[in-house]
């Protein structure tokens, strides 16, 4: 096996970040490879496509105990705070971006209902996911690998690696399974609080010395740069053009924020024969779909490049006056 390397770093107000790599090495010319203490054999992705993002396994820590506190409680949050939001069994909970930004994963439970969030901060994909697979009730880490930029979770249980875009076990014991997408709202706490004042949220005492307050990943959202080779890299929009997609049955759509900003609110749709409906806020930058009964469904709010990477086919909305 060969590998191509480079070395970069950035440093961080109070803690050293790994911005890109520290190892840019990806996997060639084998079928089967050890990476952070992995064995990868036979994924279902391009091996050559798996990349090391820099930190070993875990060295992005999971909050696996999380703990949460009530909304007049959270000080630390701006009305334009972005977060990702969930409603199961009845539970209402906020995950601060800030906080899932330094560790991308929480392992969770509503009222009983297990449930783990992942977010990826290179992709800016937040999806939440029910752990539970063959009756068995997985934990996720965070690897330290990457496929299309996208963070790889891992199961503890078996060390199968995950896809979080695919929601699919790509190598391990668990290859070709498939988790449960769970619907969450990537949004604004002004939007989330108004909607759900009895929300909980994510405690910043995580138990880690982190600034959430600051991000390790500084002006990435504006810049046009990918940090890693894509599979398909589709150049009609800024790469970082924040979209929402959702995938029914074979088909796929996505809505970029820039379309979505120049019609009204609510935007009627159908897609694969379901009628839906895209409600966007232009001053929160922020979208959710739901479907004719008013419930919302499970989509992914994303860069542009990191939809399209791995929806290549995807139908794409577009204003028509």
């Amino acid at each position: 096996m060969k590998r191509r390397c480079t070395a970069w770093q950035s440093s961080h107000p109070g803690v050293i970040v790994t911005l890109l790599l520290v190892l840019f090495c990806p996997l060639v010319a084998s079928s089967s490879v050890e990476r952070n203490g992995f064995v990868i054999s036979e994924p279902l992705i391009p091996i050559n496509e798996i990349y090391g993002g820099g930190p070993p396994r875990d060295g992005i820590p999971s909050l696996d105990d999380p703990k949460f506190i009530s909304a007049s409680d959270a000080e630390f949050l701006s009305p334009d705070d972005k977060l990702l939001g969930m409603s199961v069994n009845g539970v209402k909970k906020a995950f601060p971006i800030g906080i899932l930004d330094y560790h991308e994963l929480v392992n969770d439970a509503f009222n009983g209902q297990p449930v783990t969030l992942s977010y990826c901060p290179l992709c800016g994909t937040g999806v939440a996911f029910n752990p539970m697979v063959e009756g068995k009730h997985l934990e996720f880490g965070v690897s330290g690998l990457l496929y299309n930029n996208d963070l790889l979770m891992y199961d503890r249980n078996t060390d199968s690696l995950w896809s979080q875009m695919e929601g699919r076990a790509i190598s391990g014991p668990l290859k070709g399974s498939y988790l449960e997408r769970l619907p969450l709202e990537h949004t604004t706490w002004r939007i989330w609080r108004e909607r759900h004042p009895d929300t909980l949220v994510l405690s910043g005492e995580t138990g880690f010395y982190r600034n959430y307050g600051a991000s390790p990943y500084p002006a990435y959202d504006k810049s046009r740069r990918v940090l890693f080779p894509l599979s398909n890299y589709d150049k009609r929009y800024h790469p970082k053009e924040m979209v929402i997609g959702i995938e029914l049955g074979d088909r796929t759509k996505v809505y970029p924020f820039f379309e979505l900003a120049r019609g009204k609110s609510p935007l009627a749709d159908t897609v694969n024969g379901k009628v839906l409906s895209v409600e966007y806020s232009v001053k929160d930058r922020s979208a959710r779909i739901l479907d004719n009964k008013g419930e919302v469904l499970t989509s992914v709010t994303a860069y542009w490049f990191a939809w399209m990477a791995f929806h290549p086919g995807s139908d794409v909305y577009t204003f028509e006056e």
